[in-house]
């Protein structure tokens, strides 16, 4: 087998991670690299998050060994900390967070000092967002850190908005479903619809919410640009490429100040504060109510950064000559 001049170690853990991993081995491809992708296979279910990054790590390391062996690489991508953590050799690591900010206590017991190592060896940093970069203590004076964001664009044209509200309630403890229904009950008029996707709760008898569960990327962005507004209530966001998507596709976006790097909060507080609030309920029915004036125009220029032509110059111009230079 010829050896690809990029092996990307995807970790693909989550469908946001497995996004992030195709866009950046489609621009790695479109930049004129032959990439090979190393996919980690998903390991057994385990009750502790130290565990189960235990077993991520270890299903990236065999999947990397194997690749190599089969053909060595003249760069490795490591997508994800977690994917680096056991690396069988050193290469770039592009995360959306760091275990310092999103492995607290015992739950990072182990991979918080073993990440700052892998981190302070990495030949080249990739971080989602800038605030990922802070949280792992660095800034963007380190010359080993480019901020290479996961591309949004508009899914497709503008629908009539028909749905009221849409959330995204995968992992829907991390993602604060319970704060967010709470609110819901509190602020809902008697003919709006609250829609959840991306969970197969059970909710029968909520009234004013409607659960779609799991759905194709293709149908769950069908159905976000036919709402009005995208609320969320996480209880921290290591990026919100969700909220991100959800601008893109023209929602207002009413949210809580989660904690993360949380791409899409600073935008969301530049396009109209009120919907920036501690109190999920006010934001959405001001969203709701009271949407500011061009949002969605407004929005789409504060996304542009984030778009595959401005991601695919950043990948042509100055990750790969990094990466093929050593």
């Amino acid at each position: 087998m010829t050896a690809p001049d990029v092996l990307l170690v995807s970790l693909g853990a989550t469908g946001g991670l497995r996004t992030a991993d195709e866009q950046l081995a489609g621009a790695l491809r479109r930049a004129g690299a032959d990439v090979r992708v190393a996919a980690a296979r998903r390991p057994r279910e385990v009750r502790t998050l130290a565990l189960t990054d235990l077993g991520w790590a270890v299903a990236a390391r065999r999947a990397a060994l194997q690749a190599l062996a089969e053909a060595p690489a003249t760069a490795v991508v490591y997508s994800s900390v977690t994917a680096a953590l056991l690396w069988p050799r050193p290469g770039a690591i592009r995360f959306d967070a760091p275990p310092a900010g999103n492995r607290p206590g015992r739950h990072g017991l182990w991979q918080r000092p073993l990440a700052a190592r892998r981190l302070a060896r990495a030949p080249l940093l990739l971080p989602w967002s800038e605030g990922a970069l802070a949280e792992s203590g660095l800034d963007a004076t380190d010359p080993r850190a480019l901020v290479l964001p996961v591309a949004v664009a508009p899914s497709g044209p503008a629908s009539s908005r028909d749905i009221d509200v849409i959330a995204y309630a995968a992992n829907p403890r991390k993602k604060g479903i319970d704060t967010l229904l709470a609110a819901w009950r509190r602020v809902r008029r008697p003919t709006e619809t609250l829609v959840l996707a991306g969970a197969d709760l059970d909710l029968a008898g909520e009234d004013g919410v409607s659960v779609v569960g799991r759905l194709a990327p293709d149908a769950y962005r069908a159905l976000v640009r036919r709402a009005r507004v995208f609320a969320s209530a996480a209880r921290r966001e290591d990026y919100g490429l969700a909220q991100l998507e959800a601008l893109a596709d023209g929602c207002v976006l009413a949210t809580t100040p989660s904690p993360g790097p949380y791409a899409a909060l600073p935008i969301a507080r530049e396009l109209d504060p009120r919907t920036v609030d501690a109190d999920v309920a006010r934001a959405v029915r001001v969203a709701l109510d009271d949407p500011a004036p061009d949002y969605a125009d407004r929005a789409a220029v504060a996304l542009e950064r984030f778009s595959p032509p401005e991601v695919d110059a950043l990948v042509a111009q100055r990750l790969l000559p990094r990466l093929l230079a050593g």
